[in-house]
């Protein structure tokens, strides 16, 4: 199950490693090359400002391309891919990336053919909800889980497990 628990954790890290990736250089998937925020782009224009649908289209597409979205966006996507593929920060990373997702989700509602309202954002969020709250209980053999739990920053603050 350990590798299960690692091979999870790994995975859904590059999920928000790569799209990082992306938006910085303009890897050309997501992003055109020389469309990167490097190179002056915004990661949050295009979905925020065009691709935003739904009841929720007036706000998200009053935020999209803003300083501060971009930011945001930007570090969340970094950080909690760094925090799951070492395995640490887990709780943090995985409400701070459930949020991410949640709001990725109410962006583009309804859900075209899907009554449920399912996508994988929501998949993802619960992931990461299961990451956060039940992976910490154990030490992975490949994360810097027990290191991380020994830390001064921790055992004051367990809550950043």
């Amino acid at each position: 199950m350990r590798i299960i628990r690692t091979l999870l954790r790994w995975v859904l890290g590059l999920t928000f490693i790569w799209p990082f990736f992306d938006k910085l250089i303009g890897l050309g998937f997501a992003t055109a090359p020389g469309k990167g925020w490097i190179s002056g782009g915004s990661p949050t224009f295009g979905f925020l400002k065009k691709g935003a649908t739904g009841p929720f289209t007036p706000i998200f597409n009053a935020i999209g391309g803003t300083g501060i979205v971009d930011w945001l966006f930007m570090l969340t996507l970094l950080f909690v891919g760094i925090a799951l593929i070492l395995g640490i920060g887990l709780k943090i990373a995985s409400i701070s990336g459930g949020l991410l997702m949640f709001l990725m989700w109410a962006a583009v509602l309804p859900k075209a053919h899907n009554f449920l309202l399912l996508d994988d954002h929501i998949i993802y969020l619960l992931l990461l909800i299961l990451i956060g709250f039940e992976f910490t209980k154990y030490e992975d053999w490949a994360s810097l889980s027990k290191w991380w739990k020994n830390t001064k920053l921790v055992k004051k603050v367990p809550f950043f497990q």
